[in-house]
């Protein structure tokens, strides 16, 4: 039988980014009832190894193993319903040599990759897709840009019969979010790094980066999922290191109240919802069926 939840899916690059962006607002809509799934387009293949604990030759000669087994933990810390892959290669940063490979994400027919992502938003039919946004000069790593640049074909093809018949019942998704880090968090967390006399890892080039905080729209309160992220990213023990003071400087407690929510925008919806009650289903009908 076919499950008839609301359903939320989200579109991530590589194994480890789904703990960094919006986890707690999983975490918190999977408590809810709402079917989660995460599309995970890469293997991560080219991650490198951040936790000196971690490099070893076991885990450098098994990377892509030892990140699907990682994403895993971290996907069941979160509450993910279901973890799927897109199946490309991590696609390194410009000019490497993984960049160049064939079978990397970066480099794959725009059309082949849309056609993966909608037959899983057919098969999933999620009324929320959350994905990364159309400004990202802070962090252009390839593969970041090619979710933003599937990822809005592919719900628009999904509802369309004229695009990829063969990947099943035509499915309209009623609204797209935009994952954001805000200039406003940061700031934040600069600021509560001095207050407590720690150094802080935001130096002057975080400050410079382009801010979309006038575009946020939507913001969902975290409540007791607000330190949700923190476990989830120390499943990525080779992604990060637990001395980092990015992720870990500032004590738990203290880091889950300062910014105790996680800030979307509002990319396009079908439905009139209001943005202002941090609900990423608003106004979306309860009756699913469709």
């Amino acid at each position: 039988m076919a499950d008839r939840r609301r359903c939320l899916l989200t579109v991530h690059a590589h194994p480890d980014d789904e703990s960094s962006k919006g986890a707690g607002t999983i975490a918190k809509y999977h408590a809810d009832g709402v079917r989660t799934v995460l599309v995970c387009c890469t293997g991560g293949e080219e991650g490198d190894i951040l936790n000196p604990a971690m490099d070893r030759p076991e885990v450098r000669e098994n990377l892509a193993q030892v990140r699907r087994d990682e994403l895993a933990a971290a996907a069941d810390i979160i509450g993910y319903d279901d973890v799927q892959y897109l199946g490309y290669r991590d696609s390194g940063m410009p000019e490497s040599e993984a960049n160049a490979r064939p079978d990397a994400f970066a480099n794959a027919p725009l059309d082949e990759a849309v056609g993966r992502l909608v037959a899983i938003i057919r098969r999933e039919r999620p009324q929320v897709v959350v994905t990364y946004g159309d400004d990202q000069k802070g962090y252009p790593h390839p593969d970041h840009l090619r979710v933003y640049d599937i990822s809005m074909p592919a719900v628009a093809r999904a509802a369309d019969p004229e695009w990829y018949p063969e990947a099943g019942p035509v499915h309209q998704v009623s609204k797209v979010y935009f994952t954001v880090w805000s200039r406003k968090r940061m700031v934040s967390m600069h600021e509560k790094f001095l207050e407590l006399e720690l150094e802080s890892p935001f130096g002057e080039d975080w400050f410079s980066r382009p801010s979309n905080d006038d575009r946020i729209t939507t913001v969902v309160p975290l409540g007791e999922y607000g330190d949700v992220r923190w476990g989830a990213l120390m499943a990525h023990a080779t992604q990060c290191d637990p001395t980092n003071p990015f992720w870990f400087g500032l004590p738990r407690d203290v880091a889950a109240a300062l910014h105790p929510w996680d800030e979307y925008i509002l990319a396009q919806s079908v439905v009139d919802g209001d943005e202002s009650t941090g609900d990423l289903f608003a106004g979306v009908p309860d009756d699913v069926s469709a």
